[in-house]
């Protein structure tokens, strides 16, 4: 009975864990990893036949991008998921296909003037479209009997349309575990979807830690806000540009913004147009203008039942085509365009970046968590310019932020979240999808409150049955990903970090006395000077 750790360990990206029991091999997602580059993606430390099972908690291709790249390497058996998580799956991957294949194209046209080797895309169209004969569908609370000694439930995790924790019960040998993995734990009070359900115990819990370190704003109105901010724009003439993911953050945008339309809270430009410049984000709003009935929250059922079109409004726009999408940076209208990557690393974001960035009179928005290496953290840290396609771009728009904003859940509820198991109390927490200083310290902060923790590393091994580690994994040589223009460098994006940290151990410091305070406020104050010097 072994657990090893083939992604996201102390990094955010990338997802991939492997249980053996009784012979068999289980996945529990196998995710594209995004942003810096660590372990090669077109590679697996395992044969892929050697997998019999891989267990899919939601759709975002940080957790189920590397999917066709499975199947591709000889992966014959069965993949489980949600209904709606494999609706979202056949869209998401088919448009992870798609920028593979391109991606390749582009870099062989540059390949060809240096002679260098012809590169592969990790995979093809036609891999992601062999997924379907795979898959097989449960929906929540469903007991699935996998195989031997492996039963399990899909429990909702929050995070997205159909995303999951999956509750396993293990049986080996004479000897019975339980485990959970967590994928990703959702924020609380979103529009449309639900809560994260709580699970009352489980003797081993694989889990989230992207907010690890901080908390989300205690109160934020985003209609409010996200009104504002178009108002202000589009007074000065400029268009509101908002790198988001396509699939659960752009539906999101367009429930708040429908909400705004209707109680008319801009007042420069009331019918302010809006662009949905993504094919796959057109393709996400038709599955959520669909039934949602088993995954959405009491409020959206009661809009829907009043006949709301939660997603769409006056003046909305889905391109398709890349002219369409050309043609927005022709018009000078004012206007609202959403657009992916969520962190601006790739797609037709990026175009939109080049025409706007240097544009005092527009605003960024930023509306989702930014990688360390990528463009999105590189302008939300202080860069003065980038280099897009070529070309360097000052940046002289607003940048806006909505750190609030997000289907993760904070520190607070992580915490509140994994404290909830009880019947049977935690054995061990492995703590997973955290940046490289926060996956160790969301696990020291568990073990300090009696919650035995630890952050694993890549290729770890864990006997689930002894409760002990078998092999330890290693840090691959992280390889910096160097933003042009943006001088960030890997040890920067790491003092930003600790930065992040100190700010919150700042934070949870209020209400202390005043002795301690002043002391902890005195050993700052000296290693600041000493740094100063």
């Amino acid at each position: 009975m072994k657990l090893s750790f083939y992604g996201a360990d102390q990094c955010v990206t990338g997802s991939c864990h492997c249980l053996e029991v009784n012979g068999k091999r289980v996945l529990i997602d196998c995710g594209l990893q995004q942003g810096r580059d660590e372990v090669s993606n077109s590679e697996f430390p395992f044969a892929a036949n050697t997998i019999d099972f891989v267990l899919v908690t939601h759709a975002h291709i940080d957790h189920s991008g590397r999917i066709p790249m499975l199947i591709k390497q000889g992966f014959q058996g069965r993949i489980l998921t949600t209904s709606m998580t494999a609706r979202l799956l056949e869209i998401m991957l088919l448009d992870s296909a798609h920028i593979q294949e391109q991606d390749a194209e582009w870099k062989n046209r540059k390949g060809e003037r240096s002679g260098a080797p012809r590169t592969e895309p990790l995979y093809t169209v036609e891999d992601a479209e062999r997924v379907s004969e795979f898959l097989d569908t449960c929906e929540y609370g469903e007991l699935v009997h996998l195989c031997e000694g492996v039963d399990l439930e899909y429990v909702d995790a929050g995070h997205l349309l159909g995303s999951a924790f999956i509750a396993m019960d293990l049986t080996e040998n004479g000897v019975k575990k339980s485990i959970v993995f967590s994928g990703d734990i959702g924020n609380i009070n979103q529009p449309i979807i639900r809560d994260p359900v709580q699970i009352t115990g489980a003797d081993y819990v694989v889990m989230e830690s992207t907010y690890g370190d901080r908390n989300h704003p205690e109160s934020w109105g985003y209609t409010e806000n996200l009104a504002r901010i178009i108002d202000e724009t589009m007074a000065r003439g400029g268009n509101v540009v908002i790198p988001s993911f396509a699939v659960g953050r752009t539906q999101e945008l367009l429930y708040f913004i429908r909400e705004i339309k209707e109680q008319h809270l801009v007042k420069s430009v009331p019918d302010f147009p809006v662009y949905i410049d993504s094919p796959l984000a057109k393709a996400a709003t038709s599955i959520f203008d669909s039934d949602l009935r088993g995954y959405m929250d009491h409020d959206a059922v009661w809009l829907v039942r009043k006949g709301t079109k939660m997603f769409r409004f006056p003046n909305l726009c889905l391109t398709e085509s890349s002219e369409e999408s050309k043609a927005l940076n022709e018009d000078p209208t004012p206007k609202v365009i959403i657009s992916a990557s969520g962190m601006c690393d790739a797609g037709r974001i990026r175009h939109h970046l080049k025409h706007n960035l240097w544009r005092p009179e527009c605003t960024i928005l930023f509306v989702g968590y930014q990688g360390e290496g990528t463009l999105g953290r590189s302008l939300l840290e202080g860069a003065k310019s980038v280099k897009l396609f070529g070309e360097e771009i000052a940046v002289q728009a607003h940048l806006e932020n909505f750190t609030g904003l997000s289907s993760h859940a904070d520190r607070d509820h992580l915490i509140k979240w994994i404290s909830g198991f009880q019947h049977p109390k935690r054995q061990q927490v492995c703590v997973v999808h955290g940046d490289l200083e926060v996956a160790p310290f969301f696990a020291q902060s568990l073990t300090g409150m009696g919650i035995p923790a630890h952050a694993p590393q890549y290729t770890e091994v864990y006997d689930l049955a002894a409760n002990t580690m078998l092999e330890r994994g290693y840090l691959p040589e992280r390889k910096p990903k160097i933003v042009a223009g943006s001088k960030v460098t890997p040890a920067y994006e790491r003092l930003v970090t600790v930065g992040n940290m100190l700010s919150e151990s700042i934070r949870r410091s209020k209400g202390r006395d005043n002795k301690s305070l002043a002391k902890f406020a005195e050993q700052l104050r000296q290693l600041l000077e000493k740094w100063e010097m």
